[in-house]
């Protein structure tokens, strides 16, 4: 006999023993009951499998038997690395085998559900650029809108360019009559004590301009109240006809508002008027404060008691009450009248530079008070709007940069004796003619004294 085949018991032949190819394993003798933990007929426990010995067929891996010590093997599944059963070069799941966490058909977890998903990733910092400055856009433009809106609410329209038979025909370029009025509305008894403006009922003009807006030239000319000019017919107060008359210009606002001194001028100048806009007390001083007052050079020191102006020579920024009181009076001028209009030219110059600069209109603490104290005491013509309104500040703004002239109606003399006693002022035709001609046809406006 070969006693290396008869190793162990059960081997025969070149299959048998414990490194043979074939052969089967016999069953193995119970141990005494004494020894046996597993108590009395209780098989022997099973001997951990020696390399290279076959199993049965039940025993095998991969057949849905239990495999090593009790642990369930699935169907075509090998035994982890390091796992009883396992093979060396195959690494156990969790640790990059397929099927481990993060794979597909990943393990289940111990409390028998899948994994959670893995959270969607977050918006790259471009996209989330992208919508917040669209988001930005198109709030600026609600707001531009609602704002637009809000402002062309607070005007207030009159019909007061309306056709009449033989009205001049339109010209060149665009004419604004700005009309400044000494109507008291919206100013309480206080204010007007605080103002100086006295106590009268009514309006009257306390200045008007022609604004002359064209390719050739932004020019403000001024025409004194006390001019000496032809009114038309018209109907009064009492809706009685009153017939054309001479007088001074300023009695036809005071007689028929800006309806009938729009037509005056138009009478007597031959230019067509295409917007209108007129200003009281109280939205004057209104729109200086709220810019935060107007920064004027005061040529000299000007002590006024009707208008109760106290300034001194020198740059300074005037409040509203100083500024009203600076255009209106005239007192301290030896020219009077004349000597006030340089002054309103002068002023509202700066106001419309102040009021159309970028720390204005860009600052809602300053622009909507502006908007709100101005349009809201502003009367315009049923045509005007806001862009009407920003191109006449706009031109306001180059007369005083010096891209403009500011003149006023050529004048024969300035101390006229009427009929009736009283002192006027004539204008001189002649050159009124060449300033008015070229008004309309939109011309270089000749230097004339």
């Amino acid at each position: 006999m070969n006693t290396w085949q008869e190793g162990r018991p059960g081997g025969g032949g070149n299959g048998g023993g414990a490194y043979g190819r074939g052969g089967g394993n016999a069953a193995e003798p119970p141990l005494p009951a004494g020894l046996n933990p597993r108590g009395p007929g209780a098989p022997a426990p099973r001997q951990p499998q020696e390399y290279g010995q076959a199993q049965p067929p039940a025993q095998a891996p991969g057949y849905g038997s239990a495999q090593g010590y009790g642990q369930p093997q699935s169907y075509g599944q090998p035994p982890a690395y390091g796992q009883p059963g396992g093979r060396p070069g195959v690494p156990a799941q969790g640790q990059g085998a397929p099927g481990g966490p993060g794979a597909p058909g990943g393990p289940i977890t111990p409390g028998g559900t899948q994994p959670p998903a893995a959270r969607p990733s977050r918006w790259p910092r471009r996209r989330i650029v992208k919508w917040s400055v669209f988001g930005v856009l198109i709030a600026v433009m609600v707001t531009a809108v609602s704002t637009w809106f809000w402002a062309d609410s607070k005007l207030n329209h009159e019909n007061v360019l309306a056709d009449y038979p033989g009205r001049p025909a339109a010209g060149k370029g665009t004419n604004w009559l700005i009309v400044g009025s000494d109507s008291r509305n919206g100013l309480s008894d206080s204010q007007e004590e605080d103002l100086h403006t006295g106590h009268a009922g009514g309006k009257r003009s306390d200045s008007m301009m022609i604004l002359h807006i064209g390719d050739g030239g932004n020019t403000l000319m001024s025409i004194p109240r006390d001019s000496w000019v032809p009114i038309p017919e018209h109907t009064g107060d009492n809706g009685k006809p009153v017939k054309a008359t001479t007088s001074k210009i300023n009695s036809a606002f005071a007689s028929g508002g800006g309806k009938l001194l729009a037509q005056t001028v138009e009478l007597n100048t031959g230019l067509r008027i295409d917007h209108y806009a007129e200003i009281g007390f109280a939205g004057f001083v209104g729109i200086v404060d709220s810019v935060g007052g107007v920064d004027m050079c005061i040529d000299q020191d000007v002590k006024d008691k009707d208008s109760g102006l106290d300034l001194k020579a020198g740059c300074q920024s005037l409040t509203g009450t100083q500024a009203l009181a600076f255009v209106r009076q005239r007192h301290q001028m030896a020219d009077q009248d004349l000597g006030r209009m340089r002054n309103q030219q002068k002023f509202l110059g700066a106001l419309a530079k102040q009021a159309a600069s970028p720390a204005t209109v860009l600052n809602p603490f300053t622009f909507y008070p502006l908007v709100d104290s101005g349009l809201g005491t502003l009367i315009v013509d049923d045509d005007a709007g806001l862009t009407d309104l920003g191109s006449l500040f706009l031109a306001m703004k180059d007369v005083n940069g010096g891209d403009g002239k500011s003149i006023t109606v050529p004048i024969a003399n300035p101390d006229f004796r009427t009929s009736t006693g009283e002192s006027a002022v004539k204008w001189d035709s002649a050159k009124a003619k060449q300033v008015f001609d070229a008004f309309k046809n939109d011309t270089a406006v000749p230097d004339v004294k």
